[in-house]
């Protein structure tokens, strides 16, 4: 069935109340809308809801065991939907809420299992955007988001992408303008004796130790995906992913240059369309169709914020072959690579 999908611009420095109101209606009565986050765009339900959990792994066409991220806006609401929050969590709480720090709890009663992927567990969020914030507390205090984008595509940082994967399957989008950081929130196990990582992003590891002291991490976040049950999103199925088949060439950057240039001009050849992504001081040095800078490989959050929209606009120009330098992994350099990872499904040259 085919939705007629509204499309609302609220400014996040003027919100427009009746606006917010009339999207946290939809949540209300069992609809879906996009909103923006500081992260990514999400695609929300009412999470308390499994209808609506339901319609959201439709919408994405999302394997129904990949768990969706409870969205509150109150601190004091997490008491609701967890049996019990540990010491540390209110410390990481206090630390990095609101932001892009995600913690899965043991859920309470009240959460459906479709929200859960099935799990006993829960994984809860409470962003700092101010328009998802007002559009939480509007929906009812709960609303379960994945990323809005259809289920293994890049995630959506600027609403000309959720327009393009949504339009017609939800029932409003809102437009909020382009977001701050570009990647999603990272995710922090709380139910094991030894807080795990189980997603990278902005919130690193090493600024979780510092708090907690040691911190676990899964091994399955820079490597094949796991036949586990996924415990949160992003860690069994390939995500991030542009149409194009995308390889990452690791090694010396001189090498990684000759190889790839070698690559590309022996597919071009073959009618490729072929597309490469580097770094501001590299990417003259390329002789592919389509050459895109991720920035500074000084600055991590700068290229955190470019990647998805770089794996968009190969699409919009119909690469059909990419390549990508590595990237440091450390810091939020971990969280780029472990994205890069998955868009690529693992394919990996090491020179």
């Amino acid at each position: 069935m085919v939705l007629e999908t509204q499309i609302i611009r609220v400014d996040e420095h003027n919100i427009d109340a009746d606006l917010v109101l009339k999207a946290g209606e939809i949540i209300r009565t069992g609809g879906l809308v996009a909103f923006p986050t500081e992260t990514v765009y999400g695609l929300g339900g009412d999470a308390l809801s499994p209808e609506a959990s339901g319609k959201i792994y439709a919408a994405k066409g999302r394997p129904s065991d990949n768990p969706l991220i409870v969205h509150i806006c109150r601190m004091e609401d997490l008491d609701h939907i967890v049996k019990e929050a540990p010491a540390a969590a209110y410390k990481l709480a206090e630390a990095f809420w609101p932001g892009p720090l995600t913690m899965i709890f043991n859920k309470s009663s009240v959460v459906p299992y479709e929200t859960t992927g099935g799990l006993d567990t829960v994984a809860v969020r409470f962003p700092s955007h101010p328009v998802a914030r007002a559009f939480i507390e509007a929906a009812g205090g709960y609303v379960a988001a994945p990323s809005a984008n259809i289920s293994g595509r890049p995630s959506p940082t600027s609403v000309k992408y959720v327009v393009e994967d949504m339009m017609g399957r939800i029932d409003m989008i809102i437009d909020g303008g382009d977001v701050e950081l570009g990647l999603e929130s990272t995710i922090i196990d709380m139910t094991v004796p030894r807080p795990a990582v189980l997603r990278p992003g902005y919130v690193t590891r090493q600024m979780l130790e510092d708090l907690l002291g040691s911190v676990d991490e899964d091994k399955t976040m820079m490597s094949n995906d796991s036949t586990r049950a996924p415990k949160a999103p992003g860690m069994k199925y390939r995500h991030y992913a542009p149409k194009a088949e995308l390889t990452i060439i690791d090694g010396a950057i001189e090498t990684v240059i000759e190889y790839i240039n070698k690559e590309t001009a022996r597919l071009k050849k073959e009618g490729h369309k072929t597309g490469v992504i580097a770094a501001e001081d590299t990417v003259a040095k390329y002789n592919a169709d389509i050459c895109k800078s991720i920035g500074n490989r000084n600055d991590e959050r700068g290229i955190a914020r470019e990647l998805y929209r770089i794996l968009r606009e190969f699409d919009d120009e119909k690469a059909t072959v990419i390549f990508s330098e590595a990237f440091d992994a450390s810091g939020i350099g971990q969280a780029v690579m472990n994205r890069l990872l998955k868009a690529a499904g693992h394919r990996v040259i090491r020179l």
